[in-house]
């Protein structure tokens, strides 16, 4: 069930942000890094580190990234992004290209064509 909090956000970010919390949990899980030295590490509380992993969306961004770099993560985070990935924003770019290009008439001595 949803929360308030989740209701000021779509429902697929809240997802995605629930995933986000719990591959980190299990990354930190797998390092055998236990809570208190991950806050501390991040320089966050434990409870922070809780709400990261649990994917509360008040969370800073900033705050994420930070966990991500303490668990040797970051690197994926600069490629969320990525502008050769946009495959929506590609189709919309090569759809407003010019179909046709029409050469330039040669200009007279004067400028004028």
């Amino acid at each position: 069930m949803r929360n308030r909090t989740d209701l000021s956000h779509p429902l697929p970010v809240s997802r995605a942000l629930r995933k986000l919390g719990n591959d980190i949990r299990e990354a930190r899980l797998r390092r055998r890094i236990p809570t208190a030295l991950l806050a501390e590490r991040a320089s966050i509380s434990r409870t922070t580190l809780a709400k990261v992993e649990k994917g509360v969306p008040g969370v800073s961004m900033g705050i994420y990234a930070t966990v991500l770099f303490c668990l040797g993560m970051i690197d994926r985070l600069g490629d969320l992004a990525d502008a050769s990935s946009d495959e929506v924003g590609l189709t919309l770019e090569s759809e407003r290209l010019p179909k046709r290009i029409r050469r330039s008439k040669p200009r007279g001595k004067n400028g004028v064509g």
